[in-house]
């Protein structure tokens, strides 16, 4: 770690400089609280000199589309040479194991590939006909301008990515705030990588900040054109709520609470070792994670037995181990609320087939049966090493009990009979349903995105490019018209 410890810094107009607000925050790891770096946080000031800079830098950038691909290009590959000690950070600062950490950058760099795609879309147009005689009528996209970005700590360097590759391409220019806890890899890291590959100052900033300091900063900056945002509902909804006053869009991805749906004909081996990988990757601290399993009754009690003695399986402990399953959850927070939710869950009087142990950070595997799907456990997004199931008496039920949940990121179904699941998942009010397959997927070329509570907007190309660029239409009259006056 100690070649990353000048990357204690913010990057704000091309320069690495310490925050000004007499705030330090300790960056630690979680599994064994090592100090991995000590971070001077940013003041407001120089949140508002970022934002002005970016604003600065914007029409040069938007108008270069060499510049973009070279700088992006040079990007990624610091990314693909340099991705072992990122799979380190990535370790270190926020507890991914092996698996994950590796998972996560294999994700980012499928991202920035795609992402070097779209750099022709801005200038070019889209020829559309007309009804007006000898009227050439023409379609453009424009970059948005600055975007302010806000990500969170589960999957810090892709979910900040997610937004930033694709936003740079388009011509935009990016004011970057990440969790706190994972700043290094997850801002730093990722504006060295761009130091490196010659981007212009003021292109891309990473404010190493607090909401505490900044407060609204990020997303009621006059500056701010769109704001990018991955995290909690509630402050998703306060990000709308802000944004909404003065007309600045929004893209959202914000908290799940999703199903894995197991019919009664579903391949029970199959739906269980899925289930464990959906529920278990990086310690169920995901928001496509599997929340609830709910499992027909007639292959609930077959289905139950095989899951426990899986999860027994799984080996828990530090993250640098490669067969590690379960490392730590990010604090001792989450810890406390997880631990939480299993009191509930026992003074309910639901089953506690698997009960885990604390160790410091960690969490060991839980798994509550005959959860009822109304319950404030059911209810609630656990983001940890805990499972519910729920039985249910039809495959009829099982779709109703997924869908009665304020959320609607992302699901999954199992069945044998893909025309029946295919029909039962177009029921379900989740963005996303993978058939026979767990729920935490994503891919450059899709659809990404949530329903109800769960966000607004979509990530994945084409369909990132209306997020993060403004239409314009231009028509070209060919011949003079005649007017009625």
């Amino acid at each position: 770690m100690n070649q990353y410890q000048e990357l204690n810094k913010s990057y704000i107009n091309g320069v690495w400089v310490d925050g000004q607000d007499s705030t330090q925050q300790n960056m630690v790891n979680p599994y064994n609280n090592d100090v991995l770096a000590k971070v001077n946080i940013a003041s407001f000031d120089q949140l508002n000199e970022a934002f002005e800079g970016a604003k600065e830098a914007q029409s040069s950038w938007g108008q270069d589309a060499d510049l973009r691909k070279k700088v992006m290009t040079n990007a990624l590959s610091y990314f693909k040479e340099n991705k072992k000690a990122l799979m380190e950070m990535l370790t270190l600062e926020s507890g991914s194991t092996q698996v994950k950490a590796n998972l996560e950058l294999d994700l980012t760099i499928g991202l920035m590939e795609e992402s070097i795609k779209m750099v022709d879309e801005i200038g070019k147009f889209e020829e559309k006909p007309s009804i007006i005689p000898n009227k050439v009528n023409e379609n453009y996209r424009l970059p948005k301008g600055v975007i302010s970005s806000i990500a969170p700590f589960n999957f810090p360097l892709y979910l900040s990515m997610r937004t930033i590759a694709p936003a740079l391409a388009l011509g935009n220019t990016v004011v970057h705030k990440p969790d706190i806890q994972c700043g290094l890899i997850s801002g730093s890291a990722i504006a060295k990588a761009y130091e490196e590959a010659g981007i212009p100052s003021g292109v891309f900033q990473s404010i190493l900040t607090t909401p505490e300091i900044i407060g609204d900063g990020m997303f009621n900056h006059k500056d701010a054109n769109l704001v990018s945002f991955t995290g909690s509902t509630p402050v998703g909804r306060q990000i709308g709520k802000v944004a909404g006053e003065q007309l600045k869009e929004v893209a959202l991805e914000l908290g799940g609470n999703g199903p894995c749906c197991v019919l009664q004909d579903a391949d029970i081996d199959q739906a269980v070792n899925a289930a464990i990988f959906g529920k278990h990757l990086h310690q169920g601290q995901i928001c496509m994670a599997i929340n609830r399993i709910i499992v027909h009754e007639d292959v609930y009690d077959a289905f139950a037995e095989k899951f426990v003695a899986k999860a027994k399986e799984l080996k828990c402990g530090d993250p640098r181990d490669p067969d590690v399953v379960v490392g730590p959850l990010i604090n001792e927070k989450q810890v406390e609320r997880a631990q939480d939710i299993i009191n509930k869950a026992k003074e309910a009087g639901f089953d506690m087939l698997l009960e885990g142990e604390r160790i410091r950070n960690i969490l060991t595997p839980t798994v509550i049966g005959n959860v009822d799907n109304d319950s404030e456990v059911a209810q609630s997004e656990l983001f940890s090493p805990v499972a519910l199931i729920t039985k249910a008496s039809s495959d009829s039920e099982v779709i109703e009990k997924a869908n009665a949940t304020q959320y609607g990121l992302s699901s999954s179904i199992f069945s044998n009979d893909e025309e029946k699941a295919r029909e039962y998942a177009l029921k379900l009010a989740f963005g996303m349903t993978h058939i026979n397959d767990q729920p935490v997927n994503d891919e450059p070329t899709a659809l990404f995105g949530g329903m109800r509570q769960s966000g607004i907007g979509r990530f994945g190309s084409p369909y990132v490019i209306d997020e993060f660029t403004e239409g314009k239409w231009i028509s070209v009259q060919k011949e003079f018209r005649d007017y009625p006056f």
